[in-house]
C-alpha cells in the first residue's frame, strides 16, 4: 500500500503544510495558516490539483 502524509508544522506566526509521498519525496507550501486545520486543507486541495505528479511518483504495478 503506498502511503501519501499530510502534515503541518510551526512557521511565522502559523503552520506550514507538507506532503510526503513515498521514498521521501515531499512538497512544503511557501505559505502558513493560522491554523494546523488550514494547512492541512490547504495541502490536500494542492494535492488534488495535481493528479499528475502523484501518478508519477506512484510505484509501478505489475
Amino acid at each position: 500500500m503506498t502511503e501519501v502524509k499530510l502534515s503541518a508544522t510551526p512557521k511565522g506566526n502559523g503552520y506550514q503544510a507538507t506532503v510526503t509521498f513515498p521514498a521521501g519525496v515531499s512538497v512544503s507550501s511557501a505559505e502558513s495558516y493560522p491554523t494546523i486545520a488550514e494547512a492541512i486543507t490547504a495541502a490536500a486541495l494542492k494535492l488534488l490539483e495535481m493528479p499528475e505528479r502523484i501518478e508519477a511518483l506512484a510505484p509501478s504495478s505489475l
